[in-house]
């Protein structure tokens, strides 16, 4: 019988590579219990990544989510862990020290056991300081290489990073293939060389089956050595997302490998829940395309989960190239066709912008370069004329340091613009702003909350934040998710009346109880307004007053549990007895 083999579940990044946003605090309390039940699981990835800024961006609390999520699978001994981007902590550009440092102290209190730092330029730099802020804050550190496939990026470039990185006190090595284009041979060698030289460092493979190539690698990294692997479960498993459970434990039972048993039924318990979420609401901001696998991600060396932004970029496009061709007296560019030109784009930019690793944030700012570099050459102009600051930050070396050697071409047009190049500690250009933000608080009359929790999510995410304060961040949620319904009526044939009606007939109405003028709040601080399509009322909530013409005020309650669908009546409209307020869908108990 051969080694122990651990699977880690990343339910955070099932979400994460399917679409927008992740399920909400109580659907994480009703999973929890069911993989815990499942019994194969050593490790759980809880949140991370994206995962606090899109609870915000829907107008949840993500400090309670994450809370809410780790509690139930501690108390079953299972290890928690969370995506930590380096330099950029949980968000897309650089973090301030003391923020980084905060952000550990906060995670470890909240649950989380273990922090995967990567730097999506491989950077020593971004991530030896945070391997020391983990151990701190009372977290396990482990360090990432990000994996990609090109002529710099050799075992013998990744095992010396990994080297480095165990040098500074990292006890564990993440493999993040992230596109899942690492070949098979090459991270067994990979993991091999690390094990070898440090028998004693746990090693997790993370890969991505957008190009097809998972299966393969996983049987090979732990023929090699590695320790755990990243799996998913359906509905999510598969496409560009990551291979599933049962399939991985059956691959590896039949070699031989010691792995732990599925319980099916909590397994299928898991996986009814998971489409139920899907169904709610976070099925409507999943891109379709990343169901699929596509052999196309070999040679551009995208990641699988940025395909969805990629195609709505392109469909985005697409119609003002075909405009811009018959301009020019051309036949018009199928879309198949354009997304071919910009793949050999993306492999055409890829090495002249040295090699970054096509991992958040320079998957983006890479694709980025390639479409706009497409779109001018639809024109007929020269590449490289619309580049981003954000991009340019990273030519110059302010994010850290290249892999490769950037074109003679890009250098020079560096200089043209004056720009200047850095090989700075990128952190030194990031100075400690906690006081800032905690006189923010202290303004506001905001509370930092348990462990300093909420200093930290204005610190991290502070425009987020704001919103997600003052009730803007939710209120345009549900007007976006409310778009997203009607849309996907829209494609299924349903007209604008037909959809209404619909909506009328699944709900019930709140009617005036008199005549007179509806006010829904009567605000001192600044223009009252309407609730929002998609607003939660339960059976007591106060739903509006209705201004009789003797000069009373009536109260409206919701009578029942319940979101809206339609609102009937604006602020301040005159209404008859029995007319409706507005419609409500009772929330299914």
């Amino acid at each position: 019988m051969k080694k122990e083999i651990k699977f880690s579940l990343v339910y955070r990044d099932m979400w994460q590579s399917s679409g927008k946003y992740q399920p909400r605090a109580d659907q994480l309390a009703r999973i929890a219990p069911v993989i815990v039940e499942m019994g194969c699981f050593a490790r759980v990835e809880t949140n991370g990544g994206a995962f606090e800024q899109v609870n915000l961006l829907y107008g949840e609390n993500p400090n309670k989510a994450v809370r809410t999520f780790t509690k139930p699978l501690h108390e079953a001994g299972i290890q928690t862990h969370m995506l930590d981007r380096g330099l950029n902590g949980l968000r897309m550009y650089p973090v301030p020290a003391d923020v980084r440092k905060l952000m550990y102290k906060v995670k470890y209190k909240q649950g989380v056991d273990i922090t995967r730092i990567f730097c999506g330029l491989n950077d020593v730099r971004n991530i030896i300081p945070s391997i020391k802020y983990a151990k701190e804050g009372g977290m396990i550190p482990q360090a990432t290489l990000c994996i990609t496939f090109s002529p710099c990026h050799t075992v013998e470039y990744y095992s010396d990073i990994a080297d480095q990185l165990i040098e500074a006190g990292a006890p564990e090595i993440c493999l993040k293939d992230m596109a899942g284009i690492g070949r098979p041979a090459f991270l067994g060698k990979l993991v091999k060389n690390i094990k070898e030289k440090h028998p004693e460092v746990i090693i997790q493979y993370h890969g991505h089956t957008g190009p097809g190539l998972s299966m393969a690698s996983i049987l090979e990294v732990c023929e090699n050595g590695a320790d755990i692997i990243d799996v998913a479960i359906e509905p999510m498993s598969w496409g560009k997302v990551h291979p599933d459970v049962i399939s991985v434990q059956a691959m590896l039972k039949d070699a031989g490998f010691q792995v732990p048993e599925i319980n099916m039924n909590a397994y299928m318990k898991a996986r009814s829940l998971t489409q139920e979420f899907i169904d709610d609401f976070l099925g409507y901001f999943m891109d379709p395309t990343n169901k699929h696998m596509s052999s196309l991600l070999l040679g551009c060396g995208l990641p699988g989960g940025m395909m969805g932004s990629m195609m709505a970029d392109l469909k985005g496009v697409h119609s003002g190239i075909n405009l811009i061709l018959k301009g020019q007296g051309k036949e018009p560019m199928l879309l198949d066709d354009l997304v071919v030109m910009l793949f050999e784009e993306v492999e055409y930019v890829w090495p002249k912008l040295g090699y970054p690793p096509l991992v958040t944030p320079f998957s983006q700012y890479v694709k980025n370069v390639a479409l706009m570099n497409v779109m001018q050459r639809v024109k007929g102009e020269d590449r490289w004329t619309m580049i981003d600051n954000n991009t340019w930050d990273m030519i110059l070396g302010k994010s850290g340091k290249l892999p490769g050697e950037l074109a003679p071409e890009i250098i020079e047009l560096a200089k043209s613009k004056g720009l200047q190049f850095t090989n700075e500690d990128p952190q030194s250009n990031y100075p400690d702003a906690l006081d800032t933000y905690r006189k923010e608080m202290d303004e506001n009359g905001w509370e930092y909350g348990e462990d300093d929790e909420e200093l930290f999510e204005l610190a991290m995410h502070d425009r987020q934040y704001r919103d997600y304060k003052s009730g803007v961040a939710k209120e345009r949620f549900l007007k976006d998710l409310e778009r997203a319904k009607d849309a996907e009526m829209a494609k299924s044939g349903f007209n604008a009346e037909e959809i209404l009606k619909i909506k009328r007939a699944k709900a019930d109405a709140l009617l005036a109880p008199n005549n007179g003028q509806v006010l829904f709040e009567l605000s001192v601080e600044g223009p009252s307004s309407s609730p929002s399509v998609g607003t939660k009322y339960n059976q007591d909530d106060f739903f509006c007053y209705i201004s009789t013409p003797w000069g009373g005020f009536e109260k409206v309650h919701a009578g029942f549990t319940g979101r809206i669908v339609e609102i009937c009546a604006k602020q301040g409209q005159m209404v008859r007895k029995g007319q409706p307020i507005a419609y409500l869908e009772r929330e299914k108990e």
